[in-house]
C-alpha cells in the first residue's frame, strides 16, 4: 500500500495512481468477472505482454487491489482476483463502461466526413 507521506493531496490524483493506466483498469475490468489464472488474464489482453502484465499484477497486489494465490502444484497454477478494496471500485469501472458506450454510440452517429481529416 501507498504510505501516507506518498499519497497525493488530491483524492482523484490519488485514484488515478492506483488504477490510471490502460492496463490496470483491462485487468480490473476482467478480474471483475471473477477469479482468472495469468494465461487468461494474457488472452483477454493481446496487446499485453508477460512483462507488463506481471508488473502491474504486482503493483496492484502491494496496492492491496489484487489479491494473488499461488498453488502448489507441478507447474505451478497461480490466480488473481480483486480484493474488497478491489472490488470496491467496482461502481468506477461500471461508470467508465457506461460513459465508453455513450460516447461510441455519439460517433456511431456522426456523418462518416466528420471522422475523415482532410
Amino acid at each position: 500500500m501507498i504510505s501516507k507521506k506518498e499519497l497525493p493531496l488530491c483524492p482523484v490524483a490519488t485514484t488515478v495512481g492506483l488504477i490510471g493506466n490502460k492496463w490496470k483498469l483491462l485487468v480490473m475490468r476482467d478480474l471483475l468477472k471473477g477469479t482468472h489464472r495469468f494465461g487468461e488474464l494474457r488472452k483477454s489482453i493481446p496487446e499485453i505482454s508477460q512483462k507488463v502484465l506481471t508488473e502491474n499484477l504486482r503493483s496492484m497486489e502491494e496496492d492491496g487491489i489484487v489479491i494473488r494465490t499461488v498453488f502448489a502444484e507441478v507447474p505451478p497454477r497461480v490466480e488473481c482476483s480483486l480484493s474488497d478494496l478491489g472490488n470496491s471500485l467496482k461502481p468506477i469501472i461500471f461508470s467508465m463502461e457506461t460513459w465508453g458506450l455513450g460516447y461510441q454510440k455519439l460517433n456511431d452517429e456522426l456523418p462518416n466526413d466528420i471522422h475523415q481529416s482532410e
